[in-house]
């Protein structure tokens, strides 16, 4: 299997180097960019981006009845009650709980193919994916969160934000929570943002905007501002990674209870992937939710969701089921 990625509608081809050193983010070429939320970075250097002509193997995914959950519906309302009784002694104020899905390979694996299942089931702003058989990495997203953007402007670069908070499946299902949960994460990002910004310059454009995707419908705000000159992309990660939306607030406080709470790593979930142009200075990396990754042996899928003190366990365990729904249902085509 040839080394692959397809992000923003661009096909790379050629791959260049492999290398975990965000330094080279500094330096020259287009790279695709996964940063794991437990691992060391993976920056894939390609040769040539080109518009993706839907050029791909195939795809034969698990049987609907072989995926597992690392935490069963009782256990995640557990993980839900205690994450009530940190937010009630004043620990934290939100924090997202997640479980990964898993399920053993047994088809075809090309995750080009997986991903144009995806963009042709569920069609995502910020989908892609990545093969590289040499580091046994294949990722496919459908994500509908920024994690980070980076654009060249007259005053200089703007980096953007764009957290979700707040699911359901139609619009009048979003609660007080839903807004008050949003709200929490916008101050985290904005927090984030202003250690690379230039002072006072980071804004909320755009508060609680609901953005309809197949099947449900998400809160999502945008945070920006201009970066200071000179900032490197080690220095952006070290301020904002890993993202707000899928932490909690405190950042440090939610790490330290999710890696209490939650039995499986969440590996590439919950961490970042797209692109970036060493030589534009350009960037767009989403948020890892909606996303598939393999090694080859088994297919495993994150889903979570941000637990406030107005959670309910059973409402919030159904929310991840919600938003696993389609996307294994897509994950699981050609199955036998």
């Amino acid at each position: 299997m040839t080394p692959r990625a397809v992000f923003g509608g661009l096909a790379a081809r050629n791959l260049l180097e492999v290398t975990s050193d965000l330094g080279v983010l500094q330096g020259t070429g287009r790279w695709a960019v996964a940063l794991p939320y437990a691992g060391q970075p993976i920056l894939a250097r390609f040769d040539t981006w080109e518009p993706w002509d839907g050029e791909a193997g195939s795809w034969v995914g698990p049987r609907p009845d072989e995926w597992a959950s690392s935490m069963k519906q009782a256990a995640y309302e557990r993980a839900v009650e205690e994450t009530r009784e940190q937010i009630a002694a004043g620990s934290i104020y939100q924090a997202n709980i997640c479980r990964v899905l898993s399920a053993p390979m047994g088809g075809e694996s090309d995750v080009l193919a997986l991903h144009a299942i995806l963009s042709a089931g569920n069609p995502a702003p910020f989908g892609g994916c990545l093969s590289l058989p040499d580091q046994s990495v294949h990722i496919a997203t459908a994500s509908p969160e920024l994690f980070l953007s980076v654009t060249m402007t007259p005053h200089g670069r703007v980096i953007r934000s764009g957290p979700i908070k707040g699911t359901g499946r139609v619009a009048e299902d979003l609660t007080d929570k839903d807004r008050a949960e949003n709200v929490m994460i916008v101050d985290l990002v904005r927090n984030d943002l202003s250690q690379v910004c230039v002072p006072g310059s980071v804004t909320v454009p755009q508060l609680m905007q609901v953005e309809h995707h197949p099947g449900l419908v998400h809160l999502v705000s945008c945070v920006e501002g201009l970066m200071d000159k000179g900032v490197t992309w080690q220095r952006i990660v070290d301020a904002t990674f890993p993202p707000g939306s899928v932490t909690g607030a405190p950042k440090s406080s939610a790490l330290r209870l999710i890696e209490r709470l939650e039995p499986a790593s969440r590996e590439f979930y919950c961490g970042a992937i797209g692109w970036v142009d060493a030589d534009a200075g350009t960037a767009s990396l989403a948020v890892a939710i909606r996303t598939f990754w393999h090694d080859g042996h088994t297919l495993r899928f994150g889903t979570g969701a941000g637990i406030t003190w107005g959670s309910d366990p059973a409402a919030e365990w159904h929310e991840t089921e919600l938003k696993a729904d389609l996307l294994v249902r897509l994950a699981s085509q050609g199955s036998s």
